[in-house]
């Protein structure tokens, strides 16, 4: 029986050092490759060929410099008007959001963009407190690693946007028949607007609540001007 542990054990060690291992090899990669495909896609697509639907993945990698400042501003706006100035997590909204949570029957999301940019690429859409987890330890390497700047660009690249559409880009040509560079501050906030239930909600032809938010936005863009720092 001491043998059998041992041998699992053994292979328990090895499994933990060549998660680590691979974990930080592929941040490395990323650091500096596209991301052209993440677990989110491939499940969205196998959920489309289980329903007998046409599988759809509409997405196009494109550098910053290449997206619109004014879509930036508006996922800032939006999202994480901290996002600067933390380091990967806002304890005070998580803290607000719990509140909120234990009152609420509606749950209110937390995770600022790098939170979210760790989840999109390197995980699923599922909640449990073993993917929270999972997402802390990518969050933390991916702000480590990355820098503000690339994660910011990954996120506009991989955020699921609609049905089968993923990134600025995609969602621009899609909805606006237009590049990314080319978004106006409406259609950006447009878009923006709809990050919380993108399968749910459309940035054109929008219903009272998407537009509302969408207003809100824009509000907030004019206010600020611009990033807050580079």
């Amino acid at each position: 029986m001491k043998a059998v542990f041992s041998f699992i054990w053994k292979w328990i060690k090895r499994g933990v050092i060549a998660f680590f291992a691979l974990s930080i090899f592929s941040v490395l990669v990323y650091r500096f490759v596209p991301v052209y495909i993440t677990p989110l896609m491939l499940l969205r697509s196998a959920s489309q060929l289980i329903h007998g639907e046409h599988v759809r993945i509409k997405k196009t990698w494109e550098p910053l410099d290449k997206i619109s400042p004014n879509l930036e501003l508006a996922v800032f706006c939006s999202e994480d008007q901290d996002f600067f100035s933390h380091h990967g997590f806002n304890f005070e909204a998580i803290k607000s959001a719990w509140k909120h949570d234990e009152r609420s029957k509606r749950l209110r999301g937390a995770s600022t963009i790098s939170q979210q940019t760790a989840k999109n690429v390197f995980l699923t859409a599922n909640r449990s407190w073993l993917r929270k987890g999972f997402e802390a330890y990518f969050t933390v390497l991916i702000e480590f690693i990355w820098g503000k700047r690339r994660i910011m660009e990954v996120y506009l690249n991989v955020v699921e946007l609609g049905k089968g559409i993923y990134g600025a880009e995609a969602a621009s040509e899609f909805y606006f028949s237009k590049h990314a560079k080319e978004l106006t501050p409406a259609e950006a906030a447009s878009l923006a607007a709809i990050l919380p239930d993108p399968l749910k909600w459309s940035p054109v032809n929008s219903g009272p609540y998407v537009t509302e938010r969408r207003q809100w936005i824009l509000d907030q863009m004019a206010n600020y001007g611009q990033i807050p720092v580079k």
